[in-house]
């Protein structure tokens, strides 16, 4: 977090409901950091070494990087899991200037305890490094400001509150994840755990003075309003009008439909899916083609997996992850993994796929007539399935490593991923971050609507 040109840049783009001056003053709020010598402070020495411990599990250390990234929209697309819906400004324009709005309100309030305390980093005092994408240029940043409070915690908490009074349905995930976004902070090594803690009352403070405001008042109702109504019922199960057959539009299109077989992380067929079809929105259909015709010319088909998900289908996802004694696939999709966290990380109770836009798919190799090494499985729940392991997928650079459990994959099959997802993107999809097989239309036709017609 940089207090210098990013903050600016932030917040010339909105008024903020109240200026620097009219919030509380946090110098006079908080206590002061805790002195060296103190037992808290002995308590922020033993958490800056337990989050060394973290950075060991590549699937912590993965989201304390993500986590790290400073920004309003990598903020929001975050929380957008846990609060049911993807917060973007042209899809949920009014959540979305609440959320800017506010944030950029109560970010002010840091600066002043920052530059007075100027409470030194626990990455400079112990002359360490922080665990970041960019850790050269942040230390370089991060150490030239104070720690106290934190502002990404800060930031954070504020925002769970937030998107918590817009939907109180999630509000045990959303703080869940807030909560996780700070602790963050320690694992990177950017804050002592009492910046973190002390950052959490910060919010409230800040959170509590936002509703002061007449124009936000107004711009809460109106964001309730947004909300309320981009989450209503699903259309009519009837209603596959604007939807077309994958193979279709793409006729060479290999489909190895898994939902429809027991072969899949339950262990059965799932509801909803009678046929072994595809389906896809007109659009992304379309868009689906110029993949196809782009990878037929490197030598490649596609074989779709996953397309159109109804809405039955999601809610047989999350009756079986409650069902803790259902484990049967449990050696083939998730050996590692304790049943009791799938909720929400790797099974929620909406689901892009619902919208119809959304496919999960694997290359398939015409010169050898075998499906291509990706190195895991589709649907392994892991973070061996993240687009980043071991390696970077901006750049296409293979790193290396392993996972807690020991596992990796080689240089030829992060390659082989970065093949699908370079084709996805040049054609207008975007990817997920925890799953190389899924991409969604950036464009796509439905963004709050989830469909609930069975594949038949």
């Amino acid at each position: 977090m940089f207090l210098g040109g990013l903050f600016a840049a932030q917040s010339q783009e909105v008024e903020p409901y109240f200026s620097v001056d009219q919030l509380p003053d946090l110098i006079k709020c908080l206590p002061a950091p805790p002195d060296t010598t103190s037992i808290t402070f002995s308590h922020d020495v033993m958490r800056y070494f337990w989050g060394k411990t973290q950075r060991l599990d590549p699937e912590r250390s993965a989201m304390a990087r993500r986590d790290a990234v400073w920004g309003y929209e990598p903020l929001l697309n975050i929380f957008s899991e846990p609060f049911g819906m993807h917060i973007s400004k042209t899809e949920t324009p009014e959540i979305w200037n609440l959320m800017v709005t506010s944030l950029t309100t109560t970010d002010q309030m840091r600066v002043a305890p920052k530059k007075f305390f100027m409470r030194k980093r626990p990455f400079v005092r112990f002359k360490e490094h922080i665990l970041t994408y960019g850790a050269e240029e942040d230390e370089e940043e991060l150490g030239s400001e104070g720690s106290y409070p934190s502002g990404h915690t800060a930031r954070s908490w504020a925002a769970a509150m937030l998107l918590a009074e817009i939907n109180p349905a999630n509000a045990n995930d959303i703080f869940a994840r807030a909560w996780a976004y700070g602790e963050s902070r320690v694992i990177v090594g950017a804050h002592w755990q009492s910046d973190v803690d002390a950052s959490r009352v910060a919010a409230s403070i800040g959170f509590s003075q936002l509703h002061n405001s007449p124009e936000f008042c107004e711009q809460m109702a109106r964001a309730k309003a947004e909300f309320n109504r981009l989450s209503g019922a699903a259309v009519a199960t009837d209603d596959s009008s604007d939807f077309v057959r994958i193979t279709d539009v793409v006729p060479d299109a290999i489909l190895e439909i898994r939902y429809h077989t027991t072969y899949n992380f339950v262990g059965e067929r799932i509801d909803g899916y009678q046929a072994p079809i595809a389906m896809l929105t007109r659009e992304a259909a379309t868009a689906l083609k110029a993949v196809s015709d782009d990878l037929k010319a490197q030598g490649y088909r596609l074989k779709i997996f996953d397309a159109y998900r109804p809405q039955r289908a999601v809610d047989h996802f999350m009756r079986w992850a409650e069902d803790l004694n259902a484990t049967e696939m449990k050696q083939y999709f998730y050996p590692e993994l304790n049943k009791n966290v799938l909720i929400p990380d790797y099974v929620a109770r909406k689901s892009g796929h619902t919208r119809g836009s959304t496919v999960d798919l694997t290359l398939f190799d015409m010169r050898t007539e075998k499906e291509v090494d990706m190195g895991c499985t589709f649907d392994w729940f892991g973070v061996e399935s993240h687009p980043d392991f071991c390696g970077n997928p901006e750049t296409g650079k293979y790193t290396g490593g392993k996972s807690k459990a020991g596992r990796s994959i080689t240089a030829e099959q992060f390659h082989n991923r970065m093949i699908l997802r370079q084709a996805m993107l040049r054609h207008g999809f975007k990817p997920l971050d925890t799953e190389w097989w899924h991409f969604t239309l950036k464009n796509e036709p439905f963004p709050n609507t989830y469909f609930t017609f069975p594949l038949k």
